[in-house]
């Protein structure tokens, strides 16, 4: 595993890599930015209906004041939370319909010996991208809950937080890559035989991805890095296609 990330940070340099960063880093600026936007909006309208609140029903000025610090102090640390824990999600929405050249590029370099990918057909590929994005973001929303429960209980939290972003991010990178080679059903049944190796894959994904700064390159780096992992366990199985 430690000579796949190797060879995948070895290639960041790669001229398909920087173009995909260039794009993939404005669709999600464009998207934090939109999800700050509607949360700003969202913050304040229950901040004005909070205060109006206050006003009419508590007596002193003190005690309105530190309603509305308080409240406000806690909605942006709540912000802050949310847009750690989600990160990694809201990377991958910009980020699944980009990863392509990347994995065509890691092929030229390390594995100039294959055929053609496979023909991915248009609805499979469609599909396969909404699939990626709506199990991440709606498990990671379901498991916010949880998360903000054991906020105050490390290292609780961070084993909430590895484990499902390992299995989930472990699966959809392996599968993105799988599927070049592999049909639905070869891929997800490699996936299945090599199911801890994979896990162990994407919770390392997951961690390099809370890095400030990395984890805008890991996407494209988390793609090469599965890409090498899945080509070590499909020569395991003896190569096979299907």
């Amino acid at each position: 595993m430690f000579n796949a990330l190797s060879k995948a940070f070895g290639q960041s340099a790669d001229p398909a890599f920087r173009r995909v960063f260039v794009f993939s880093f404005l669709i999600s600026l464009a998207i934090f930015v939109v999800l700050w936007v509607v949360a700003g909006f969202a913050l304040s309208w229950l901040g004005e209906g909070l205060g109006a609140w206050v006003t009419e029903n508590m007596p002193f000025e003190w005690i309105r004041t530190a309603s509305e610090w308080l409240f406000s102090t806690l909605s942006v640390t709540a912000v802050l939370i949310v847009s750690f824990f989600l990160f990694p999600s809201v990377m991958l929405i910009g980020m699944s319909f980009l990863l392509d050249p990347i994995a065509e590029a890691v092929e030229r370099e390390h594995y100039p010996g294959l055929p053609a990918a496979r023909y991915q057909p248009n609805g499979e590929a469609i599909r396969g991208a909404l699939v990626f994005t709506a199990v991440t973001l709606v498990i990671n929303l379901i498991a916010l809950p949880f998360y903000l429960a054991l906020l105050f209980l490390p290292p609780m939290n961070l084993v909430l937080f590895y484990l499902i972003n390992g299995y989930l991010l472990g699966r959809e990178y392996f599968e993105l890559v799988a599927v070049r080679r592999l049909d639905i059903r070869g891929a997800t049944k490699l996936r299945k035989h090599f199911r801890l190796r994979i896990i162990l894959a994407g919770a390392v994904i997951a961690f390099l991805l809370t890095i400030p700064i990395l984890n805008l390159f890991m996407p494209i780096l988390a793609t090469a890095f599965m890409l090498h992992i899945f080509e070590e366990l499909r020569r395991r199985t003896g190569g096979a296609t299907s």
